[in-house]
């Protein structure tokens, strides 16, 4: 019986597929490259595989006393989780790993998915999400925006010593190289190591069977870029730039949707964007004693929902993921040729200096903390 729904699944995803237009055009998905007519079976597995969180519910109270469910609020917090899970995934199991249901599957994988489950113990739970949120002006229980889960992300990361990532969030629509090369580089400790002890440091915790040869100073970097395409609607002269980004090997998707519900967006086909939806409330999975995880309720099984891009909210973000330095590089260079090629109006700003009349960039580094809690 297991098979069989198994099978309804696939059929009733099928025959979604079938209704997209006869075209020639690809799908892109996080920087792969689909073919409707060819490959129908290769999109269906690699939108099924990405990790999607949904709301929850009969999840311990946050804070004590809090919401036990995140339903109606926390649609963002759950787009931020699943942008940040697709970076820990090309961190650990590589962009082109593949779920299947009840296949078993590396302990990095089921690593990954304790980040993200709904406790107060995990670093990237909702719990964890609305209280740091806290800091950033928000209530627990009220909605956040693209720029708002971006800065809680960034902060939270600090406490993460086993995906160690650098999180690099852009202000002012301003990337600068300078600074994101300066905190991927910096060293482990405060009292100025040596570099070659940062080497040795990072090194130790990144390695992993999946990585042969993965043994360099970079921290892995999550960017984000927070943007503003318009004032009340997306302005056209940005979509073809915001369609590009899903093309790069680097690309995390977006952050955005429509005014108080937010959407995780992992591609496009044409002029429209296809997008996984947490608006479903699901009840709490924890881990089993074994700690692996019961994931069938994390991987979306169902049609993927679509869009046009002249729906979409101005106001996103941007996600990549760089895991050494050289995919960084990639990175810069094609924006250079791909985002900021003869456009009268940019998306973004690439620079190579830190701007003189910014505040001096100060990586963040993990606050001494003598309290509980987030």
């Amino acid at each position: 019986s297991v098979l069989s729904r198994y099978e309804n699944q696939i059929t009733i995803l099928s025959d979604y597929l079938e209704e997209f237009p006869e075209t020639d055009e690809p799908v892109w998905i996080l920087g792969r490259q689909h073919h409707l007519n060819t490959d129908k079976s290769k999109l269906l597995l690699d939108i099924s595989a990405r990790l999607w969180f949904t709301y929850r519910r009969k999840f311990s109270p946050i804070g004590g006393t809090g919401p036990s469910s995140d339903a109606g609020w926390g649609c963002m917090l759950r787009c931020g989780q699943m942008m940040l899970a697709q970076a820990l995934i090309c961190r650990h199991l590589g962009r082109d790993w593949q779920w299947e249901k009840h296949k078993k599957q590396p302990e990095e994988y089921h690593r990954i998915l304790r980040c993200f489950l709904d406790r107060k113990d995990c670093c990237y739970s909702i719990h964890q999400m609305a209280q740091m949120g806290v800091g950033e002006g928000k209530s627990i229980g009220e909605w956040f925006g693209p720029n708002t889960v971006a800065q809680v992300l960034k902060k939270l990361a600090l406490f993460d010593e086993w995906n160690s990532l650098a999180v690099y969030v852009s202000m002012d629509n301003t990337v600068v190289i300078e600074d994101i090369k300066k905190m991927c580089w910096s060293p482990p400790q405060s009292s100025g190591a040596a570099h070659s002890s940062a080497h040795l440091h990072r090194s130790a915790l990144g390695r992993n069977k999946n990585t042969a040869g993965f043994c360099t100073g970079w921290k892995p970097l999550l960017l984000i870029i927070p943007l503003r395409l318009g004032i009340n609607h997306i302005n056209p002269v940005y979509i073809d730039a915001f369609k590009e980004c899903f093309k790069m090997p680097q690309s995390l998707g977006a952050l955005g949707g429509k005014p108080n519900n937010a959407y995780y967006f992992i591609g496009f086909l044409g002029n429209e964007l296809i997008y996984l939806d947490p608006h479903t409330t699901q009840s709490f999975v924890d881990w089993e004693e074994n700690g692996t995880v019961d994931d069938q309720s994390f991987h979306c099984q169902q049609a993927p929902h679509r869009m046009k891009i002249m729906n979409l909210d101005p106001s996103v973000a941007l996600g990549f993921f760089c895991k050494e330095e050289c995919d960084f590089d990639n990175w810069c260079s094609l924006v250079q040729k791909e985002i900021l090629k003869q456009q009268s109006l940019r998306m973004f700003e690439l620079v190579q200096k830190h701007p003189p009349h910014w505040p001096p960039f100060i990586p963040p580094t993990k606050p001494e903390v003598t309290t509980t809690g987030a």
